[in-house]
């Protein structure tokens, strides 16, 4: 079944023609493919090492994210200035801080670049994205972006976002009916409330989740909604279930007539960076830049539990216009920039199941690009 959002971007596609010119730097040592087909040049970075890149197949629930020290990897400003547009769904969800504190904190600027973060949802931004109206978008590898990309759009995921900490209960909330536990509830032909309806990357963890409680993808009513009208929904009986972020899922947590069903995977973020062809292929020095202000960003702000430090939590809840007591009481998420190996084969797996998958399932080399995060810190495949 397609949606409405994926035939306008289907019919962008018709409306672009894509270019890609490989941006000219040195190649005197071994290096990194950048996605445009241009080798570029990979050197030691200082307070990043071993511990600054994981193997990508590592999928174990424990593995520890990858970190450089404090600080690190330093600033290396652009030698011309670059106005950036970053696209978000939202300003306020938790999983966005790394930017607002990076742009707050003048991480960016410290790079050479003007960053504007703009509230845009997904399918709005994926043709933005793909003409070089908007250079980046902070979301995640959606069915639209899969679409999107099997009907020519030049975008790649570059760096990922977060993965829960195993006390998180992000994830699938159901309202229970008279006679139902948590552990006896029957899915099918429920209405889910969600941020971006049928196709979102939720798709994968909600599939098991439904596994064990007489539900499939495909038997699941989706009604998309707004950020901050998800709970609301849930609460007043708009809809039988939502996916709840973290730190949202509090506000039902232990609360009689919910039920936590399942969450994200631990160890392995579903979403983060999406670059379009200006940050691939014409402009990759500043692509590069804006990673690694971000994985900077998390190096010094959030490598490890943030929530213990209380001034740093009240700088928090005012930066993302959010409750403070709230946000103390969800666990930290674990911020991560690497992206593991099959994410989004799973992923498009679980489009299928719902049945927006249009075409055959595209390969890696064809939805995400590690290089340039490999790069920042200075990490050689």
């Amino acid at each position: 079944m397609k949606t409405r959002f994926y035939g306008a971007v289907l019919t962008a596609v018709a409306l672009l023609t894509s270019t890609a010119c490989t941006a000219s730097h040195d190649a005197t040592s071994p290096g990194s493919e950048a996605a445009g087909g241009g080798t570029r040049t990979v050197r030691p970075v200082a307070g990043c090492g071993t511990g600054s890149w994981s193997d990508p197949a590592d999928l174990s629930p424990t593995r520890t994210p990858a970190r450089c020290d404090s600080g690190a990897p330093a600033p290396h400003p652009l030698a011309k200035p670059r106005k950036l547009t970053i696209a978000t769904g939202t300003l306020s969800a938790e999983y966005v801080a790394p930017l607002q504190v990076a742009l707050d904190k003048g991480e960016f600027k410290k790079e050479g670049l003007d960053v504007t973060l703009k509230v845009l949802p997904t399918p709005d931004s994926l043709p933005l994205l793909a003409k070089g109206d908007i250079d980046a978008l902070w979301a995640a590898p959606e069915a639209a972006v899969m679409n999107g990309v099997r009907g020519g759009f030049d975008i790649r995921w570059v760096a990922a976002n977060f993965s829960p900490d195993p006390k998180s209960k992000s994830g699938l909330w159901v309202r229970l009916k008279d006679g139902e536990s948590g552990d006896r509830v029957k899915m099918a032909g429920r209405r889910m409330g969600t941020m971006i309806g049928k196709g979102s990357v939720i798709a994968y963890p909600m599939e098991k989740a439904l596994g064990g409680h007489g539900g499939g993808l495909d038997e699941i009513r989706y009604q998309q909604l707004g950020s901050a009208d998800v709970l609301t929904a849930l609460q007043n009986g708009g809809v039988d279930s939502a996916w709840l972020l973290d730190p949202v899922w509090r506000r039902v947590d232990g609360k009689p007539g919910y039920a936590f069903l399942g969450g994200q995977p631990l160890g392995e973020p579903l979403g983060g960076m999406l670059y379009g062809p200006g940050l691939l292929n014409d402009d990759v020095d500043a692509g590069v830049a804006l990673l690694r202000a971000y994985i900077r960003t998390v190096n010094t702000y959030f490598a490890a539990d943030y929530k213990t430090d209380a001034t740093f939590v009240t700088y928090l809840a005012k930066l993302l216009k959010t409750d403070e007591a709230v946000l103390r009481a969800t666990p930290s998420l674990r911020m991560d920039w690497e992206i593991r190996t099959g994410t989004t084969d799973r992923l498009q797996a679980a489009y299928k199941a719902q049945g927006v998958s249009e075409g055959e399932a595209l390969p890696e080399s064809k939805t995400v690009d590690r290089a340039l995060y490999e790069e920042a810190v200075g990490h050689r495949p």
